[in-house]
């Protein structure tokens, strides 16, 4: 009897007691936890408005950045079809004011030789197709992304093979020519390429595929095919028109017959 009047003149267990007992958080250490509490939602709150009120302004000025872009894009795309008609024309007048006798169209035929091998003009001809694309699905080179390098190998092994002329995506190639990685792009001369990656090389279509398949950029391609499954598709064509690099410039001249200038 003494133990259940015990139990019910104390149902808690002593210890749950003495927890109960003991005095609560200090009123000063409350407010502490309070302005700390105030404090933080005070700055999510400020920070969300903040963001909310940039987002747009953000918008704005990126949409005004491709504008900038697209018009300096378009305005250089201007500047290359004027730099083409005044490269044509001095052409012309200099092949009038060469005349027509026998060294004067001996030496039109060497200028238009050499400027077909520095890709200041056009050219035509049969030649090979080689058209590139990244492995589906790949996000990196270690997937299957092509990179720059990828295209430099390609590039060489048709000029190693005996290509005559080559473009990329429309863009010929020169000397000068540089194929760089910019973030995720590949440029040609800082003009920014897209996939799928279209080579055409002006040679002779009987021997340039075989002779490029020997090659060290036609062995670099078969293992980048083989091992990271990127799409490459090689054909041969009757007739390519390739277009004059148009970021070349007179930078050199000298009379025929006379000393280096």
């Amino acid at each position: 009897m003494d133990l259940l009047n015990q139990i019910l003149a104390e149902p808690l267990d002593p210890d749950y007691a003495r927890v109960a007992a003991r005095p609560g958080p200090r009123p000063r250490m409350r407010l502490a936890l309070l302005g700390v509490a105030v404090a933080c939602g005070v700055m999510f709150a400020a920070g969300s408005v903040q963001s909310t009120r940039s987002a747009p302004a953000l918008a704005v000025e990126r949409e005004q950045l491709l504008a900038r872009v697209a018009d300096q894009q378009a305005q250089q795309e201007s500047l290359r079809e004027q730099i083409s008609a005044t490269t044509a024309e001095v052409a012309r007048l200099r092949d009038e004011s060469l005349g027509q006798d026998t060294s004067a169209r001996a030496l039109q035929s060497a200028i238009a030789a050499a400027e077909a091998d520095a890709a200041a003009v056009a050219v035509t001809g049969p030649g090979m197709v080689v058209v590139v694309d990244d492995a589906p699905g790949s996000t990196g080179p270690d997937d299957g992304r092509i990179i720059d390098v990828d295209l430099q190998m390609l590039v060489n092994g048709l000029w190693s093979s005996g290509a005559e002329a080559v473009s990329i995506n429309g863009y010929r190639l020169s000397a000068l020519t540089a194929i760089r990685g910019a973030g995720d792009a590949i440029t040609v001369d800082y003009r920014s390429l897209t996939t799928p990656y279209r080579v055409e090389a002006i040679g002779d279509p009987g021997q340039l595929p075989s002779r490029f398949a020997e090659s060290t950029g036609g062995q670099w391609w078969t293992f980048v095919r083989q091992n990271y499954d990127v799409d490459v598709d090689i054909s041969v064509a009757d007739e390519l028109q390739l277009a004059a690099d148009p970021t070349l410039a007179l930078r050199r001249a000298r009379l025929a017959g006379s000393g280096p200038s």
